[in-house]
């Protein structure tokens, strides 16, 4: 059997998660080519938390599997 994927379709696609092999995963929101990171889960069940456009992502707040909470403040880079 054969399925047809129409043009319109694919266009609308975009991506919402990303998983690796060693556990991380990264998860997305926002429009078709606009998709920005919102959150990373790591492995060992650190999540950290991130606000910004496309590009500018900066983290905001990471959580440890301990308990413990860092919020972050500052541009890309200086959080």
């Amino acid at each position: 059997t054969c399925s047809t994927t129409r043009a319109s379709e694919v266009q609308s696609e975009r991506k919402v998660r990303t998983e690796w092999p060693d556990g991380e995963a990264q998860l997305f929101e926002g429009e078709r080519g606009a998709e920005r990171l919102v959150r990373e889960e790591f492995a060992d069940g650190e999540v950290q938390h991130y606000e910004g456009e496309q590009g500018a992502e900066r983290a905001v707040r990471r959580e440890f599997a301990d308990g413990i909470v860092q919020y972050c403040e500052g541009e890309r880079g200086a959080e």
